[in-house]
């Protein structure tokens, strides 16, 4: 089995980390795999946001805690957030999106760095101060938010993955 393939059958989500920030290389590589993620018909509908201000990332929790209605942080404490959006213009948006999410996550597992997708990135930028933060970072609102990608360390190890369900796939003949 070769490294690509390992990846993607061992990747799991990191719902603990560390608080040091990842190294800015290793950041690179990850924002590059995202943006090599296919799109429908190559348009590239999707664009990613990068934070590592704490306060910012605090801020955009809360909004996410609050939409899930708890007090929680649904950011697991990772030291960078990304968030992916997606113009709603072009039909394959979701889908690109979510491509380039699990684009992130698959190099960041490679590299030693934990990931985990958060939902509710639609609803936090539907907000009035979801709102505000995209006008403040210049994104028009034809863009969509398809979800978050949290970075960091892994501080702990990952659980082991429930075994795959038998109807998983199908063969029609």
């Amino acid at each position: 089995m070769n490294e690509t393939l390992k990846t993607l059958m061992t990747r799991r989500s990191c719902k603990k980390f560390k608080p040091d920030q990842i190294k800015n290389e290793e950041l690179d590589y990850i924002l590059k795999a995202g943006m090599n993620a296919p799109t429908g018909r190559g348009l590239q509908s999707p664009i990613i946001v990068v934070i590592q201000d704490k306060n910012l990332i605090n801020k955009i929790a809360k909004l996410n805690s609050k939409i899930m209605g708890v007090d929680v942080d649904p950011f697991y404490g990772a030291p960078t957030l990304i968030i992916v959006f997606a113009d709603k213009n072009i039909g394959t948006y979701i889908e690109d999106g979510s491509l380039v999410l699990g684009n992130l996550m698959n190099s960041a597992y490679s590299l030693g760095v934990g990931s985990c997708w958060i939902h509710r990135a639609k609803e936090e930028f539907q907000t009035s101060e979801g709102k505000e933060l995209l006008k403040n970072w210049g994104i028009d609102d034809n863009y969509v938010g398809i979800g978050h990608c949290v970075l960091g360390y892994p501080a702990e190890e990952y659980k082991i993955p429930a075994p795959r369900k038998k109807d998983y796939i199908r063969f029609i003949k």
